[in-house]
Parts: structure tokens; C-alpha cells; sequence
């Protein structure tokens, strides 16, 4: 298969090493699929839908998903740099969408207001990605690197932090109860409220 038919149905397929940047898809639904080493980079898929599918080193880069709805989906080894995650479509009768992202760089990219509750995000970069005003209570957000993003108003209770760095998380502008950080990147919570830590 060299490209993907608007309208179509495709379960339990698998695509291996699909070259199709900058394409543009309609109303396409994927379920139990398999992407494996695809290039997606800046292609447009539009309405459609992704249950439960995996993807697996493949670059997903500028990816517009407007107006497309994912659940179940993971990604593993793959490049989702600049996706604005906030023009796919959340229904508000889910709150877990049971994402799941395992050694990927999101660099760049937007959640802002979204409610994805039980994310997960393991050995990620996430630098200057945008978490203001989004609900992602108990999720796991481990071992990655948050360098410069955004948490305002965010609600991030029950959310495990371990081994995640670089992050500036204002413990006064963000809901934070219950949330677990490794010792040592917890002390930039207080020197974010002026707290001076002395040996």
C-alpha cells in the first residue's frame, strides 16, 4: 500500500515504512492498526479516527489532527515535534484517553486546556510544551525532560514525576496534591516561591 482511500476502513492492518509527508486524509478510521518506521511528517488527517493503534519510530512531526479522535493509541521511539494536540476532538464524556507515549520527543507541541487524565509519558523529551489550563490528574509523566514548558493552572494531582527533570512548576498557580518528585528536582518547586535551600 503506497497511500490511504478517504472514507475507508482499516482494522487490524499494519504499515510498514509508508513515505507519505505533507498528504492530506478524510474520514479515515484506523483500529488495531500497526504504523511501523512511517514518515506522516506535516500530513493532515482530518475526521478520522485512531482506536487503539501503535506506532512505533515513526515521524509524526506538524501532524495537524483536526477534528480527529484517538483513544488507546501509543507511541513508542517516535517524533511528534509541534503537534497542537488541542485541535483533535476530546469528547467530555472521557476523561482517559489512554495515551500512551514511551521515549518520543513532543518538543513544541500543545495541550493547553485539554483534560487527559492517566497520561502517560515515559523517557520523553517535552521541551517548551505547552500544559497551561489542562487537567492530567494521575498520570504518569516519568524520566522526562520538561525544559521550558508551560504548567499554569494545571491540574496535576496524583501525578508521578519520578525521575522527570527541568521542570518549573509554580506550586501556588498549580494544583499539585499528591503529586511524587525525586528528591533532588523537588527543590526547584521551592526555589520557584523564593525558598532558599542550605546545606
Amino acid at each position: 500500500m503506497k497511500s490511504f482511500t478517504d472514507g475507508m476502513q482499516y482494522l487490524d492492518a499494519q504499515f510498514k515504512k509508508l513515505e507519505l509527508p505533507d498528504t492530506h486524509y478524510t474520514d479515515i478510521e484506523f483500529e488495531e492498526c500497526l504504523f511501523e518506521d512511517c514518515d506522516f511528517s506535516r500530513a493532515k488527517f482530518k475526521q478520522c479516527k485512531f482506536i487503539n493503534c501503535d506506532f512505533i519510530r515513526c515521524n509524526l512531526s506538524l501532524i495537524d489532527l483536526t477534528g480527529s479522535k484517538l483513544f488507546g493509541a501509543t507511541f513508542q521511539e517516535s517524533k511528534l515535534i509541534g503537534v497542537d494536540w488541542t485541535k483533535a476532538t476530546w469528547p467530555v464524556y472521557h476523561l482517559d484517553f489512554e495515551l500512551k507515549f514511551q521515549r518520543c520527543i513532543l518538543n513544541d507541541s500543545s495541550f493547553f486546556g485539554l483534560t487527559l487524565n492517566e497520561l502517560i509519558a515515559d523517557a520523553c523529551k517535552l521541551h517548551e510544551v505547552d500544559f497551561r489550563e489542562g487537567d492530567f490528574r494521575k498520570s504518569t509523566l516519568s524520566g522526562c525532560d520538561f525544559t521550558h514548558s508551560l504548567f499554569m493552572n494545571t491540574n496535576l494531582e496524583n501525578v508521578d514525576f519520578s525521575e522527570s527533570t527541568d521542570f518549573a512548576i509554580n506550586v501556588l498557580e498549580n494544583k499539585v496534591k499528591g503529586a511524587r518528585f525525586s528528591r533532588y528536582e523537588a527543590s526547584s518547586l521551592l526555589e520557584l516561591l523564593g525558598i532558599e535551600l542550605v546545606d
